[in-house]
């Protein structure tokens, strides 16, 4: 008899795991938020420089660089919402919402185990620092012509990284 409570409390305690479903959607929509006001800021700076011609700011070092690193945040609010989608069909419930609508084609939000879960998120992560490589790029100067054959090599790297993430994926 106890055993079969504490069987039941610990196939309950699964349950604990909708605190990180739902903070995660939180951060998700927090994310998205800050994302979208980037790109407002963008588009009000790129407004500032050739509408009112203000010469003064600097539109990529500015603007390009608040578009990339709103491509960033929506990209890890991406793996925030794949990670709550991921632990509450592992831990609570199959989503049957997820297969009556348009997205039959499209299997990212469908989790399975444990380790689908990590490659899906590890593929958004390496996603997430490309684009931030790119972002610290923007702002780099270079002072020698190593330098720029060590930026060229870091990008070929980043390349072929992409190039094997997507073989391991047939």
């Amino acid at each position: 008899m106890v055993e079969k409570i504490f069987e039941s409390m610990l196939v309950k305690s699964r349950f604990l795991v909708l605190f990180s479903v739902v903070f995660g959607l939180i951060g998700a929509l927090a994310l998205f938020i800050i994302a979208s006001y980037d790109v407002i800021k963008s588009i009000a700076i790129m407004w500032e420089y050739y509408i009112e011609h203000n010469d003064k700011i600097d539109l990529h070092a500015e603007g390009v660089s608040l578009i990339i690193g709103a491509v960033d945040l929506y990209l890890i609010a991406v793996v925030m919402l794949i990670f709550s989608f991921g632990l509450y069909e592992l831990f609570i419930s199959r989503i049957e919402e997820l297969e009556s609508i348009e997205l039959k084609d499209v299997d990212i939000l469908t989790i399975k185990s444990l380790d689908q879960l990590k490659d899906k998120l590890g593929k958004v992560i390496i996603m997430v620092l490309v684009v931030s490589f790119f972002q610290r790029v923007l702002h780099m100067t270079f002072s020698s012509p190593l330098e720029m054959l060590y930026l060229a090599l870091a990008i070929l790297a980043l390349g072929v990284a992409l190039y094997l993430m997507s073989k391991s994926g047939h």
